[in-house]
């Protein structure tokens, strides 16, 4: 997958994170590009020690892969900012 494909997961996958966990109204599209693709990697190595496939292309699986990762970043930055603001 080509870096215009990577941007296009990332894009939709950090967007449809943010919506999940709640943190939409703080991030902006280069943030949802970033967590997107750096959740895409966390996904794929996810499901790689799991067993699975991880990003194996520009489709709806990788999308999927990625929106775990994304989360899951996501939960853990939201984990780290409420320790650190009480």
């Amino acid at each position: 997958m080509g870096i215009v494909g990577w941007i296009i997961i990332g894009a939709l996958a950090g967007w449809i994170a943010s919506k999940i966990t709640g943190n939409d109204k703080q991030m902006g599209a280069g943030m949802n590009i970033i967590v997107g693709i750096v959740g895409g990697f966390i996904g794929g190595l996810i499901m790689n020690l799991m067993g699975g496939y991880g990003i194996t292309g520009f489709n709806l699986w990788s999308l999927l892969v990625a929106i775990l990762g994304s989360v899951i970043l996501l939960w853990i930055v939201n984990a780290f900012q409420r320790r650190k603001s009480h």
